[in-house]
């Protein structure tokens, strides 16, 4: 386990050390991560807007500085040529994009080197908090002085927003007041010593000085439930259709006898 020397919000120092909490602090620096993500982190910051004429964009240079043959100097075609002063450049830096991306895991563990690395060396306290009535730079330096930290690179990591530290901090140029959940890697390494406010460590709500109390939340609206679907009617059997009356018969009487062929005679 860890341990970081712990003060008070007025710059006291308390006699038992902070216990730092082992899933952030597991004491482990993994040196080319965070060479990569410091690395990253600079070519990001880049513009990319360097740009030099190649002898097609300089101006000049249309006619031919001299005749071909007997002058006895060497031919030449342009003024512009790469060759001569004020002429075009050859290879030169071109517009571009400079942007690398690093995994989520890999900025994660980069970040957890760093603050194990000043953890390390003594370099990280833990104050009980730093809220301040009013933005006041002198209140901030007198604190940050308290701590032994005067004249070097500080990074103030609060738990959540604190406008008036923020703006406490802003006049200060050897000093870097930000959110704990916003400092990157990069922001670690650059300081000479970290503050961190206890609440950002585990514990405890970040409420912003000056500001209203959080609205409860409204509790989430209920679909209102379906009526159960109508099962359809079941068909009625119509009845039977009633069967035809089936023709009636005629009576023999009323048969009439089929006509004999007469036999011809013979």
């Amino acid at each position: 386990m860890i341990e970081a020397p712990h003060y008070s919000a007025t710059g006291a120092r308390h006699k038992s050390a902070f216990a730092l909490p082992a899933e952030l602090f597991d004491g482990t620096v993994h040196e080319p991560v965070l060479h990569q993500a410091i690395k990253t982190h600079l070519a990001n910051q880049r513009q990319g807007t360097a740009k030099t004429k190649t002898r097609s964009f300089v101006s000049g240079g249309n006619q031919k500085p001299w005749r071909q043959k007997g002058t006895g100097r060497a031919r030449q075609g342009s003024i512009r040529s790469p060759l001569w002063r004020g002429g075009g450049i050859v290879f030169g830096p071109e517009p571009r994009d400079y942007r690398t991306r690093l995994p989520r895991k890999v900025r994660q563990l980069a970040r957890r080197s760093a603050f194990n690395a000043r953890a390390r060396e003594g370099a990280l306290l833990v104050v009980d908090g730093m809220s301040f009535e009013a933005p006041k730079t002198s209140q901030l330096a007198g604190l940050l002085a308290k701590l032994g930290l005067e004249g070097k690179k500080v990074l103030v990591l609060s738990h959540g927003l604190n406008r008036n530290l923020f703006l406490s901090g802003r006049n200060l140029p050897s000093a870097e007041v930000m959110s704990f959940a916003d400092a990157s890697a990069y922001d670690v390494l650059w300081s000479d010593a970290v503050v961190v406010e206890q609440a950002a460590l585990g514990g405890g709500e970040a409420v912003e000085p000056g500001s209203s109390p959080e609205r409860p939340k409204a509790p989430p609206k209920q679909k209102p439930a379906r009526a159960p679907a109508k099962k359809p009617a079941a068909k009625t059997k119509r009845p039977a259709a009633a069967k035809k009356a089936a023709k009636p018969v005629a009576k023999k009487s009323q048969i009439k006898p089929a006509a004999k062929k007469k036999k011809k005679e013979s």
